[in-house]
């Protein structure tokens, strides 16, 4: 009889460890998609969830029937993650825009190294080093060429659909991070700004955005990065690399000392965070392929 108690004792210990772990782990999941330079993908595939994540748009019925212990904490601790820390960020860009943007600007730094990592899982090639180049130059040019004409985006229902769009190809394609393009734009803030607000005015178009995206993209981002994974990855890292080139505030670095230190104190804490996070993201991966080994 105690035998019996005690094993479900053990047993009832065992999933609620196992559901406050997904709870977390999507909670960072949910931090990574909204945070810049952190890409909530990649999290999905260091945590081990990608391909679930992948099965439930493409079955979701029949997924998350299968995976519902999984599935449930991931998506409510995602859910949280995203909130809270949009709403954190909503003010901190409204209160503090240039060092908020330089603290940005050092997660994505140093989230690079591991992004590159992760480009080269499968091997690299000559095509993979071209890709780099050409969304480099590409993306770069693009934006460059809008800072330059000065061109200024009014937030609306179509540009809001547009960073659904981003949002969720910041989940479906590891490494992604839909700040990278949205900054640029001048989207970013306001987009942050809604969503801790629960505004439903940004809410609503960034919901169907995220959700045509995965409807119609998700199987085809899977299939390319299952083909073409290499090349796919390096392309990423070079539209990332570009868009955070060109959200760099230079000319707040001159304004004063203060400012200028402020700066590089945010940047240089940003880098550390960013680095501290992926050794973090690497034992959790460690101790996981350990668990599936015994």
């Amino acid at each position: 009889m105690n035998t019996t108690k005690s094993g479900a004792t053990e047993e009832t210990k065992r999933i609620t460890a196992a559901t406050g772990l997904r709870f977390l782990q999507g909670a960072l999941i949910g931090l990574g998609a909204v945070l810049p330079g952190i890409s909530g993908g990649v999290l999905c595939v260091v945590f081990g969830v990608y391909r679930t994540i992948m099965e439930l748009i493409s079955h979701p019925i029949q997924t998350f029937k299968k995976h519902y212990s999984t599935l449930i904490p991931l998506i409510l601790g995602g859910g949280f993650g995203f909130v809270v820390v949009a709403k954190l960020l909503g003010f901190l860009l409204n209160r503090y825009p240039d060092p908020s943007v330089c603290l940005f600007v050092g997660l994505i730094i140093g989230m690079l190294p591991s992004l590159f990592r992760e480009a080269g899982e499968k091997g690299r090639s000559k095509g993979s080093f071209i890709s780099l180049g050409v969304c480099f130059s590409v993306v770069f040019a693009l934006l460059l060429a809008l800072n330059m004409v000065q061109t200024v985006i009014t937030p609306n229902f179509a540009w809001y659909l547009f960073c659904g769009l981003c949002i969720a190809m910041s989940i479906i394609a590891p490494g992604m991070s839909f700040s990278s393009l949205l900054m640029p734009l001048g989207l970013y803030t306001p987009l942050v700004t809604g969503i801790g607000n629960f505004d439903f005015s940004v809410l609503i178009p960034s919901g169907v955005g995220a959700l045509l995206t995965i409807v119609l993209l998700a199987k085809a981002v899977d299939n390319l990065m299952e083909r073409h994974y290499s090349v796919a990855f390096h392309g990423i890292i070079g539209i990332v690399a570009a868009a955070t080139i060109v959200i760099i505030p230079f000319g707040s670095f001159a304004v004063s000392a203060a400012s200028c230190a402020a700066n590089i104190i945010c940047m240089a804490f940003g880098i550390i965070a960013a680095l501290a996070l992926d050794r973090f993201n690497r034992r959790v991966e460690c101790r996981l392929s350990d668990g599936k080994e015994a």
